[in-house]
């Protein structure tokens, strides 16, 4: 248990999930331009759920010492993992529809007026696929499956770093 809060006392911890996310989202990118694949809602839903991931580590990145920041931090990448993990779960079951009639999703994003992403970078954010098409899959799961796998594994691991310092905070 000290060696999990040692290690997100560390600027190296909060770096990898930066990191990581960021290459996450060069691969949806990779996807995109480089295989053809149009993201569709559930898709971009997820991509700004990787971003939410991202930006959450920047506090504990830039200080990782203090509680404050590795609090912002953990609920703000826990918070962006569970928002995930529930649409790669939605996703996953559209595309598991087995009448294609009811396989479909929103065609536009249902961001607050303030917030416009797929206009802002349309080349990143709109929406362009269906949610129930399945063009890749890789040892059996497709890109919702492994969005859900990736999205429980961060859930389970920030919420097993929290918990495991909110315990040293609380002596619990």
């Amino acid at each position: 248990m000290q060696t999990l809060i040692n290690f997100s006392h560390q600027r190296t911890s909060w770096g990898l999930v930066f990191v990581i996310c960021a290459l996450l989202e060069v691969a949806a990118l990779y996807f995109q331009y480089a295989m053809g694949l149009e993201p569709c809602i559930k898709c971009i839903y997820q991509r700004l759920a990787i971003f939410g991931m991202a930006l959450g580590a920047i506090p504990a990145l830039i200080k990782p010492e203090n509680a404050w920041c590795r609090s912002i931090s953990y609920i703000a990448v826990l918070t962006s993992s569970i928002w995930g993990l529930k649409i790669a779960n939605d996703h996953l079951e559209v595309q598991n529809e087995p009448n294609p009639l009811f396989a479909v999703c929103d065609t536009i994003p249902d961001f607050p007026a303030w917030f416009n992403p797929h206009v802002w970078f349309p080349s990143v954010f709109e929406p362009r696929g269906m949610c129930g098409e399945i063009s890749w899959q890789f040892l059996g799961l497709s890109m919702p499956g492994w969005m859900l796998v990736i999205f429980a594994a961060s859930t389970i691991l920030m919420a097993t770093f929290a918990l495991a310092s909110l315990i040293k905070n609380h002596k619990l």
